[in-house]
């Protein structure tokens, strides 16, 4: 996260009439009232745990101008942060002795018996140590197959991806690894992994409103809303899968996932022990110093947190156990590369919410020119074929030595090297693949996609015209 641990205190101090000075609500408050226009987000709801009191709001609306106000039991898809719930249901059946957090992957799924993987151990899994990378993981974005296969029936597809890296060798965040994580519980257990979430997470809990997404929508989700050229507009979600849901399935509100943290924060023996929170929230191996299990850990202000993105809403959820302080901020929108921001306004608020300074200054320079260099590449394609058309004559020069030729033919080598670039290697850069960035950031993608086609198209045409032109005299 990157914070100092360090705030300006606000002094409370009541007057004989009554009037209190400022407090952290109240300036947590106004932040976000301020911010939330300038953002992309259409609205926010956040939930605020101290010393076991909580304070739980929602500001703007579900759907942007359609009026409809968000509140704290407004849901939200809580993304990446369900790694959390997925890791909490592997240890409750480490606790009811039905595996043990180091057993190979394959003694549970027997899928994984002769596969590459068949030595991954579940808390490799869980720390994201497996070997396995983030484009593997990403690889069922955008997959129209994935809602019509469960995470049983899938386990044999997972056993067939060779890890990148030697089990236990480095750290490099996965959402197979969470997906793998889903068919354990479910084979060990019985139970489908949303039943299993529900029954032994939800209901003990109180969280009466949360749900794992799977299949059609639920009512009270907000809408989400992607980038597109500087803003956002709405991205209604169609059936989600069963594949992605142990990695970022959940949908919850601001008050069930104040029960959630509360449960962390409390130190007590309820759904886990206490001894088993405190486990899961410490670095759970050397090539896995920032991670426990399914929580990232802040050693310098010694936070702990998790994000969460999916297509249209991104969440922020951290606690303090050394000072019992808590929060979770969801908003129904999600980043573009430098504009249409919404870690400004989460990132502030979570901050201000756990008494700590906000150092992000919200510039996003480098994004930006990489998203702006995109975007303007087909319009470049288009004046320099224009411009290749004005000056046909000379291009047709050009055939008669091999200067020239080199010059006709050199652009065409070039642009076919920046579609495979622009198409192939530079989605693997954000973590997927085309298909992942067309979910995400549907602009981007298509400006990458027009880029692609449009500078070959630029090149070709160049050498059309230079072979099919008249001489000059």
């Amino acid at each position: 996260m990157g914070w100092n641990s360090r705030w300006l205190v606000c002094l409370l101090a009541f007057a004989a009439l009554g009037v209190s000075a400022s407090t952290p609500d109240a300036d947590l408050d106004t932040f976000i009232e301020t911010e939330l226009p300038r953002s992309a987000a259409p609205g926010l709801a956040y939930a605020r745990i101290k010393d076991g009191a909580v304070t739980a709001k929602g500001f703007g609306e579900t759907v942007g101008g359609s009026g409809e106000r968000v509140t704290a039991d407004t849901l939200f898809p809580i993304g990446s942060v369900t790694k959390s719930f997925t890791a909490l249901a592997i240890v409750q059946l480490m606790e009811a002795g039905k595996l043990d957090l180091d057993d190979p992957v394959a003694q549970h799924l027997p899928a994984f018996a002769d596969s590459p993987e068949r030595k991954v151990t579940l808390r490799q899994l869980l720390n994201h140590t497996s070997g396995f990378s983030t484009v593997q993981g990403n690889s069922h974005h955008g997959d129209p197959e994935a809602p019509e296969v469960g995470l049983r029936n899938r386990a044999a597809e997972f056993a067939r991806i060779e890890p990148v890296n030697p089990p236990g060798a480095r750290w490099e965040y996965s959402n197979l690894n969470y997906q793998i994580l889903g068919a354990v519980i479910e084979h060990v257990s019985g139970e489908t992994y949303p039943d299993y979430v529900a029954a032994h997470i939800f209901a003990p809990l109180g969280m009466e409103r949360s749900a794992v997404l799977v299949g059609a929508v639920p009512a009270g989700l907000a809408t989400g809303h992607r980038p597109w050229f500087g803003g956002v507009r709405p991205f209604e979600q169609s059936e989600r899968s069963a594949i992605n849901a142990p990695a970022g399935g959940i949908v919850s509100s601001a008050n069930d996932m104040a029960r959630y943290l509360s449960m962390w924060i409390n130190g007590e023996d309820d759904i886990i022990s206490a001894k088993s929170k405190t486990m899961m929230l410490e670095p759970s191996a050397p090539a896995s110093p920032g991670y426990g299990l399914g929580w990232s850990i802040d050693q310098v202000d010694g936070t702990t947190y998790h994000t969460g993105l999916v297509p249209g809403a991104e969440t922020l959820a951290m606690f303090d156990l050394a000072v019992g302080k808590g929060v979770v901020v969801m908003v129904n929108a999600n980043s573009g590369l430098g504009f249409a921001d919404t870690w400004y306004l989460i990132g502030g608020a979570g901050a201000r919410a756990m008494g700590e300074p906000h150092t992000d200054d919200g510039s996003r320079w480098g994004p930006k020119f990489i998203y702006l260099s995109v975007i303007l590449a087909p319009l470049l394609f288009l004046l320099l074929a224009f411009i290749s058309w004005r000056g046909r004559t000379n291009l047709q020069a050009k055939r008669n030595n091999i200067g020239g030729k080199f010059s006709l033919w050199f652009p065409f080598a070039a642009m076919a090297a920046l579609a495979g670039f622009l198409l192939l290697i530079l989605p693997q850069m954000f973590g997927g693949s085309l298909a992942t960035l067309r979910l995400y950031q549907p602009d981007f993608a298509w400006g990458l996609i027009a880029a692609a086609i449009l500078g070959p198209a630029w090149a070709v045409l160049r050498l059309v015209l230079a072979h099919t032109t008249r001489s000059p005299g």
